[in-house]
């Protein structure tokens, strides 16, 4: 009697701990997946002609760590920094810096509205969801970069975009634990490309 007891007792448990096994197996997973879900990618860039000079336009896709949207929601304000540049590369020398550009997005959620904002400069859009907010940073359309006559005819330029989370914009506290933290970084890597630029009746 004792003996098959104790082995009756058994099954449960081992049943138990075969099912805590997969629940924590397939909640790593889905942290995993979320991870790696996170994060900012380009998607597509380009530099137009406008009236004045230089124009770009991109579509970049932006997803939050949890910890950063969970800091969001907690009403901490989130600022994303949109850098651009263009160089002229020079084989006798370091290549010449053209122009620097940058602009910045503030992401804010507001608990009384439970809506999510998104500031540039002086422009203010609110939306429901995160999601719709982050598309709109993501979502850049003829911004006049540089005027024509920075660049000249004929000579090769590379161009450089990336988008990143500015943590020194981060409340102290929150400053502190970001250092070396994958959880509050945020920045995609710099996409680079090369153009020409044309004579001005070519445009």
């Amino acid at each position: 009697m004792t003996a098959s007891t104790t082995h009756c007792c058994r099954k449960p448990r081992t049943l138990r701990e075969a099912a805590r096994a997969l629940f924590g197996a397939l909640l790593l997973a889905a942290l995993t997946a979320h991870a790696l879900a996170a994060g900012v990618q380009m998607r597509d860039v380009r530099l137009d002609h406008g009236d004045d000079g230089y124009q770009l336009s991109t579509d970049i896709s932006v997803t939050l760590t949890q910890r950063l949207a969970d800091a969001v929601m907690r009403g901490v304000p989130l600022y994303f920094v949109l850098e651009f540049e263009i160089s002229r590369p020079r084989w006798y020398w370091l290549d010449e810096d053209v122009i620097e550009r940058s602009q910045t997005y503030r992401l804010s959620y507001h608990a009384l509205t439970r809506q999510y904002r998104v500031s540039t400069g002086a422009l203010h859009q609110s939306f429901e969801t995160l999601d719709e907010a982050l598309k709109l940073i993501g979502r850049l359309r003829s911004w006049t970069v540089v005027d024509y006559g920075r660049i000249k005819p004929g000579e090769s330029y590379v161009a450089a975009l990336r988008l990143r989370l500015d943590v020194t914009q981060l409340p102290k506290p929150f400053q502190l634990s970001a250092i070396g933290n994958r959880d509050w970084t945020l920045e995609s890597d710099w996409q680079r490309w090369g153009f020409t630029a044309q004579p001005q009746e070519a445009r």
